[in-house]
């Protein structure tokens, strides 16, 4: 795929994750102990051979060049191509209230200046580990304008409502793109990401802009699908679409299955991240640990069941934690009580506090927040 080009879109999600995103994009939410959302988009466009890959950060930059700096992680701090940051630019004219296209159209010359033809991009989001290698190939061999990627979904509970839904012909063949209503037991989502000749992105992009008829990519393809050939491509592989803090829970807790944990983690490939030496947790004589996924660095002297742990935080004696996040540096007072909570980094709970939230709606303690007993 060196004829190809990485870019990733801003999902503009932030809303939806309360203090989660107050100060950090969506995409650099800390997942599963030690990751950011992104790493998972970036590590496997990486794995499968592009070179160049364009971020649209959004305002909220200042965590995003923590983690990302140059993109050695990923062997993207190369001298031509590499990892390239697209703050946004702000203006008077409404063109700055486009979404994506703006963002696409602010950038043009840098498309011009890339010798790639084709364009993978992704919303990051979408925690998934397609095989780029083989639906590029259709993508090439079939001489599509663009290929867009789905996975049929069961969803008989509505767990996915107002989620991208795409309406397909019997030949499989793109009718449209809409919203999941939960009318169906099944449906075929699309996972926001896709093959794009650099030519047909940058035409569909200008059309919009010139006549303001699209904010986002996908309303801009759409608008032009009757000259263009569009394909779809079916995944069939693990999927996690993270789009609020409700599934954002969800899905990191699914990752406690370690037969979920290896088919994300070990299989197609590695996710690589930033790397941050911690020395090996220490366990204390009354701790105890059961289905729980412990980052290095980490104090544990109490009760740790069904949680997430990230690196530096200490649990007291006595203490116990059930069903919850605990971001980086982090304290649990002694006999302290969490359950179904998600705490930010650099916050604490004073000993013999009790914090609890639902299995579905956790409690969210925000970053360096600090909770007292009376």
């Amino acid at each position: 795929m060196d004829n190809c080009l990485g870019v990733i879109l801003n999902s503009n999600i932030e809303s939806e994750f309360g203090s989660l995103c107050y100060n950090r994009p969506a995409y650099m939410l800390p997942y599963v102990g030690r990751y950011r959302l992104i790493d998972f988009t970036i590590s496997n466009m990486v794995n499968h051979g592009i070179r160049t890959i364009a971020l649209y950060t959004g305002d909220k930059i200042r965590s995003t060049m923590d983690h990302l700096g140059d993109g050695k992680p990923w062997e993207l701090n190369r001298r031509f191509t590499g990892l390239f940051l697209f703050p946004p630019t702000y203006d008077d004219n409404r063109l700055g209230r486009m979404g994506e296209v703006s963002q696409i159209n602010s950038t043009e010359p840098f498309y011009e200046n890339m010798r790639e033809e084709y364009i993978f991009y992704a919303h990051p989001n979408v925690v998934a580990k397609v095989d780029l290698d083989e639906v590029f190939k259709k993508f090439v061999e079939t001489d599509a304008d663009i290929t867009l990627i789905y996975k049929e979904q069961l969803d008989p509970k509505g767990e996915y409502i107002n989620v991208d839904k795409l309406h397909l012909n019997k030949k499989g063949e793109l009718i449209n793109i809409g919203l999941n209503l939960g009318t169906e037991n099944t449906f075929n989502q699309y996972l926001g990401m896709g093959f794009i000749k650099k030519s047909v992105l940058m035409s569909v992009v200008k059309i919009a802009t010139e006549k303001g008829i699209a904010n986002l990519l996908k309303e801009a393809m759409l608008l032009q699908k009757h000259r263009l050939k569009i394909n779809t491509y079916e995944y069939k592989g693990y999927v996690q679409t993270i789009r609020n803090l409700e599934t954002y829970f969800k899905s990191s807790m699914d990752l406690l299955d370690t037969d979920v944990y290896r088919k994300l983690f070990f299989q197609d490939g590695l996710v690589y991240t930033k790397a941050k030496d911690e020395p090996p947790t220490i366990y204390r004589e009354d701790a105890r640990v059961e289905n729980s996924l412990i980052a290095n660095g980490c104090v544990i002297e109490g009760v740790v069941e069904d949680a997430i742990v990230f690196r530096g935080v200490t649990v007291g004696k006595g203490a116990i934690v059930k069903n919850s996040i605990l971001m980086q540096k982090y304290e649990v007072g002694e006999n302290a009580v969490v359950v179904n909570t998600i705490i930010d980094k650099y916050s604490s709970i004073e000993a013999g506090v009790n914090v609890a939230g639902s299995s579905v709606i956790p409690y969210v303690l925000e970053k360096r927040g600090h909770i007292r007993r009376d």
